[in-house]
């Protein structure tokens, strides 16, 4: 690398890591991925798929890796949690690090860093909202399977629960049970019992799939709509003056976005970018406060 400095982006959970390098301008360079970086799974863990997701990064735009010219910009799950924080900060290779939470950075990454809101969908869902003075408030992400609704364990969990009524006589043992059914491997009642006592929330979530492709059926259909107005719920306790764009985040967000009804759905943006580039941005702020790069 040189004498130049690069800024990387990371975007950490629970699934996997995303790298976005760019150079001092702010010019993407290259993206890399690893394993997951969710503070929850341990911090020598994180910073080794943070690592090895940068160096990718590197790889791929042809510059060599150094921590020494880098300034790191990091969007991760499990920075509310203090004594992870700072055993994470502790562990830092570099000093020029800026960390938020992943919902910050999604939030800053969908609406390129103006006030907005997010409700970000996938294995399990959060709202967050960033106001004009960068303020940044959140709304859901409790956690399955109290919380996080209308993400794809939530759906999983009421189409669990159909499966179960099916197999008994309580429901129609029709397509869209068959399809639950054949998805757990259940044979029988005692073995779906076992599934369920088993399954975590990205084993629930797996099951939102074969909602979404039923949602005709009446039982996904009223799913479907109940998820819709969770997430007006979330976009009004965060924005309730209406003030706000709106955008869906994650692997659910196309799916459910028409299940959202008005006057939020009038509201509804495209995202800009990534939590990964949103993390970019954190970088870039960290780089000029430190007056290694130039402010843009």
């Amino acid at each position: 690398m040189g004498n130049d400095i690069f800024l990387i982006g990371i975007d950490g959970g629970g699934t996997g890591t995303r790298a976005v390098l760019a150079d001092a301008r702010g010019r993407e360079l290259a993206q890399g991925s690893a394993g997951p970086s969710g503070l929850a799974l341990g911090i020598e863990a994180a910073w080794r798929s943070i690592e090895a997701a940068s160096a990718e990064a590197c790889a791929r735009a042809g510059v060599a890796f150094d921590w020494r010219h880098c300034v790191l910009g990091c969007g991760l799950a499990g920075v509310n949690h203090r004594a992870w924080l700072n055993a994470f900060r502790a562990s830092a290779p570099l000093a020029a690090l800026a960390i938020e939470s992943d919902a910050y950075t999604t939030v800053v990454g969908a609406h390129g860093g103006a006030p907005g809101v997010i409700v970000a969908l996938g294995t399990g869902s959060i709202a967050a909202a960033l106001d004009a003075s960068g303020a940044c408030r959140i709304a859901g992400g409790y956690g399955f399977p109290s919380g996080d609704e209308a993400s794809g364990a939530w759906l999983g969990l009421r189409a669990l629960s159909y499966a179960q009524q099916a197999l008994d006589g309580r429901a129609p043992l029709d397509a869209l049970a068959r399809a639950l059914v054949a998805h757990t491997g259940a044979p029988d009642r005692d073995a779906l019992i076992v599934w369920s006592c088993e399954a975590n929330q990205t084993a629930y979530a797996q099951l939102a799939p074969i909602v979404l492709a039923h949602r005709d059926h009446p039982a996904a259909a009223h799913w479907i709509e109940q998820a819709g107005i969770e997430i007006g719920r979330m976009i009004d306790a965060l924005d309730p003056a209406a003030a706000l764009p709106v955008a869906l985040c994650g692997g659910l967000a196309q799916a459910l976005a028409s299940a959202v009804p008005e006057p939020h759905g009038a509201r509804l943006v495209a995202p800009q970018a990534d939590s990964a580039h949103g993390a970019l941005r954190l970088a870039e702020r960290e780089g000029a406060r430190l007056g290694l790069t130039a402010p843009r």
